[in-house]
């Protein structure tokens, strides 16, 4: 079925044909933006205009992962089970409170009564049941995948009454709780859930229960946001109880980092995503809003494709590990805000512990692996081996706006210790048909800016095992790395959990399997100081819901 084309309202209309003409927009909301808790007291009215580089190729509401740019819609249109925050603390929302069984297979999930999707329908323990299992098991007669986070250890729920449910696994699952918090695990109208994929696409068919509804939408251009009147429900760690203050969202899409800007710099737009770094501290200094959150996940760096050759030896992932020097990206690519890597996990993911050492930059350390190695200097100082150049391809990620400002550095410092490194770039969609897939045979090394909740969820993607993603593609070649996964998944403690969540952090990095960069900051903002009140989860999404316009 073909995506509507919804014709937006003229205040968009007159903003549309404002960006034409570069920077001059017209119309739009009188205010700008601030992030923290503001001066003043919160006022109810206004509209505020978001500008947006993408908003991915689907709007499947859980089809496999929810694009980073989706996440902004679906964070303001669905609710969570839970909430997190960027600490990984996690909270009431929908479920107020839970229980699990002394081995972690069994929770109790009690939800909120009185909560409603803005069609109108209960969200209810029948409504839960039926996320969970798209959530878990997704429905691939209708092309509709399962969130690739979620636990692969569920097995059903089942409805006790209607504020009860009560969720099975196979095996112990601690990281349940925390990952219905994940930006992919939003609350959908079963309405919705029982459309063919190709309805479900249309955004104006999917529902929710959060405190905005879509008032229109034009693919590839915008998507209007409403407030919900009768909303109730936020999360209590939010301080916020009824609707939104706002009344309205607008989701623009607009190519040109500086086009971006420059509207916010000139009032006619309150909310510029993913300006460039380095222009941060000057819009600081112009009394502007910049935020730059970091998110529960993967660090930014390279997954590396352990079957494509030269990779296949652990000497040359090593050297490609102490090759790269971070402090040199960061104060090159990026500002203070950024943190050195420590482990190929974020530093703020609880059970984390610094492997700083196992990949530290050191010349003199990647140089000897590679003559280990058999890689020989020629006189332009690429090293060969059996009349082959140690050659690598880079594939800077699009969701990344400094992406390929960190793999054009990067190349430069491989191409010091002998690797003749080069680039090739992709829009959205290209990347993720030809590139974003783990274990790619024409991608040796996957740049990751991958989020997640937990921890528990992180063994599956290392390896095959238990339908695992696969990242280095090693199947289940390395026993210990399927035996360190499977302790960290299947710990019956948080005290178990940590333990092994560190030894099998030292053994990913000492194996050379993953190449940290820096700790991600996938979401930036720019926002004019009269937008108060902007609050950031777990995963750094800005959220509108407590926000007002001074």
């Amino acid at each position: 079925m073909q995506t509507p084309r919804v014709r937006p309202p003229g205040r968009i209309t007159r903003l549309i044909a404002g960006l034409a003409a570069v920077v001059v927009l017209a119309a739009c909301a009188p205010g700008t933006a601030n992030t923290g808790s503001g001066s003043g007291q919160p006022k109810p009215g206004g509209d505020i205009t978001f500008l947006i580089d993408s908003l991915g190729d689907t709007w499947i509401p859980n089809n496999s992962s929810i694009s980073s740019f989706q996440g902004h819609i679906w964070g303001h249109v669905t609710d969570k089970l839970v909430y997190v925050d960027d600490k990984g603390a996690v909270s009431p929302w929908i479920a107020e409170r839970w229980e699990q069984n002394a081995d972690a297979t069994e929770f109790t999930l009690h939800l909120k009564q009185g909560v409603t999707f803005s069609d109108g329908t209960p969200l209810d323990a029948a409504a839960v049941l039926a996320n969970l299992d798209i959530w878990a098991k997704g429905d691939t007669a209708r092309g509709i995948n399962p969130i690739g986070l979620f636990p692969k250890t569920y097995d059903h729920a089942q409805v006790v009454d209607p504020a009860t449910v009560k969720v099975f696994f196979r095996a112990p699952t601690l990281g349940f709780i925390p990952t219905l918090g994940y930006h992919g695990s939003i609350l959908i109208s079963p309405k919705t859930l029982a459309l063919p994929a190709d309805q479900q696409a249309d955004l104006s068919n999917d529902i929710g229960s959060g405190p905005f509804v879509v008032a229109s939408w034009k693919e590839g251009d915008s998507v209007v946001l409403k407030k919900r009147a009768d909303y109730n429900w936020g999360p209590p760690a939010l301080n916020h109880q009824g609707p939104a203050y706002l009344d309205s969202i607008t989701y623009k899409l607009v190519a040109e980092p500086s086009v971006r800007t420059a509207a916010v710099q000139s009032g006619q737009a309150d909310v510029a995503y993913n300006p460039s770094p380095q222009e941060l501290a000057s819009f600081k200094a112009q009394g502007f809003t910049t935020a730059t959150p970091r998110y529960l996940g993967f660090v930014n760096g390279y997954a590396i494709n352990t079957k494509v050759a030269p990779f296949d030896d652990i000497r040359v992932r090593q050297a490609l590990q102490h090759g790269i020097n971070r402090d040199e990206i960061i104060s090159t690519v990026y500002t203070p805000d950024w943190l050195p890597a420590k482990s190929f996990i974020q530093s703020n993911v609880p059970g984390v512990t610094d492997h700083s050492a196992d990949f530290a930059y050191d010349e003199a350390t990647a140089n000897r692996l590679l003559d280990e190695a058999g890689w020989v200097r020629g006189a332009d100082g690429v090293r060969a081996k059996d009349g082959k150049q140690l050659a690598l391809t880079l594939f800077p990620n699009p969701y990344l706006a400094t992406s390929k400002s960190i793999d054009e550095l990067v190349a430069q410092q491989l191409g010091r210790i002998g690797f003749k490194v080069t680039l090739q770039a992709f829009d959205v969609v290209t990347y993720s048909s030809r590139v974003d897939k783990p274990g790619n045979p024409n991608v040796p090394a996957y740049e990751i800016t991958r989020s997640f909740i937990d921890a528990g969820t992180v063994a599956g993607v290392l390896t095959d095992a238990n339908k695992g993603e696969n990242w280095f593609g090693l199947g289940q070649s390395d026993p210990e790395l399927v035996r360190l996964g499977a302790a960290v998944a299947g710990a019956k403690t948080v005290a178990d959990r940590d333990a092994a969540l560190d030894q099998l952090q030292g053994h990913v990095l000492r194996q050379g399997y993953f190449v940290p960069l820096t700790q991600i900051v996938q979401r930036i903002y720019l926002q004019s100081p009269k937008l108060q009140g902007v609050t950031y989860n777990g995963i750094a999404y800005a959220s509108y819901y407590t926000a007002w316009l001074g």
